[in-house]
């Protein structure tokens, strides 16, 4: 996920009203304010890609039934899309989102707009599929065509059975301009909880820059909307080439981690001799999934005290959090 330098012409217009901890004169973190003691370090391991493919699927339920995630958020453009949907019917209560998805990267493995290549024609490239990178999103598409596709695929979750918990970005594309303040209203209006990041931002700080500021006061205009924010985002948390280094680094991550409502975002994908020919990223997922069921990883969270959550219960304490 990336966010584009250009979004400081939006997030200017944006107010600053930032509350303060009790007895503090630093700013209270967003969990303290959605009603978690100062010092709480609260995590969502949230799980991208469901619906993308049958094996993201499998790695995705896994994670959360015997692991420690505790969210997921399904691609509906995507072709195994039904198969997640019968699953999230047969079990209410899962952490479940919508992955904006408006992009297609992979070589052989693509799909297009849900709302109609006629509807969108600027999110397609010359094959009809959504562009492979943002940008050429970007380059192309216009903020009503944008505004379009979101809009369907949300609809398309509505029929099929999913009541989305929240809305989040599929490479980062809804928080490029001028994309980004659509992505906003479109939230607020539907009163969903969107993945927008503010507060001390530690681990997303080095990404967004000089534009820090503004996109704490976006943040901050989506809680005064009654939108739960998070505090901060993780996309990468491991990077290390074999498995015990992977697991070194998450702990160390979270050993690390400040106060505050973090969003650590994983792909937990259990491969099949299939999805090589989807991705050359098998392996990664693969140990992504793994490190969500690692008995170590989740004895860890336990002795430090972390807690974990999901954009349900954002949204239950935002709403009982007034202003």
């Amino acid at each position: 996920m990336a966010v584009n330098g250009s979004v400081c012409a939006m997030l200017a217009v944006c107010a600053v009203s930032t509350g303060l901890a009790a007895g503090s004169s630093e700013p209270a973190t967003y969990a303290e304010r959605l009603g978690w003691p100062r010092g709480t370090r609260v995590v969502i391991f949230h799980v991208d890609d469901a619906g993308m493919s049958y094996d993201s699927n499998r790695g995705t339920i896994q994670a959360i039934e015997k692991g420690v995630a505790t969210s997921t958020s399904v691609m509906m453009p995507c072709p195994w899309v039904p198969q997640f949907a019968a699953y999230v019917q047969e079990h209410l209560q899962i952490d479940a989102g919508v992955h904006l998805t408006l992009t297609a990267e992979w070589k052989n493995y693509r799909w297009g707009p849900v709302a109609g290549r006629s509807a969108t024609p600027g999110l397609v490239d010359p094959q009809g599929y959504l562009w492979r990178d943002v940008e050429g999103v970007v380059a192309h598409a216009t903020p009503d065509e944008f505004e379009t596709e979101i809009r369907a695929q949300l609809d398309k979750a509505l029929a099929m059975g999913i009541k989305p918990t929240h809305l989040d970005s599929h490479m980062g594309t809804c928080f490029q301009l001028p994309f980004i303040e659509r992505y906003v209203k479109v939230g607020i209006e539907k009163q969903i909880p969107i993945m927008i990041f503010g507060g001390h931002l530690q681990h997303v700080s080095e990404e967004v820059g000089a534009f820090r500021p503004m996109l704490n006061a976006l943040a901050e205009s989506v809680w005064n909307a009654g939108l739960p924010v998070l505090d901060d985002l993780v996309t990468s948390p491991t990077q290390a080439s074999d498995y015990e280094g992977r697991k070194r680094e998450l702990i160390e991550l979270l050993r690390t981690m400040k106060p505050g409502v973090t969003q650590i975002i994983v792909h937990c994908t259990a491969t099949t001799e299939v999805f090589q020919y989807i991705s050359g990223s098998g392996p990664a997922r693969q140990a992504e999934l793994n490190l969500m069921c690692d008995p170590e990883v989740r004895s860890f969270i336990q002795d430090q005290g972390i807690l974990l959550t999901t954009w349900r219960e954002l949204k239950q304490r935002r709403d009982g959090a007034g202003r």
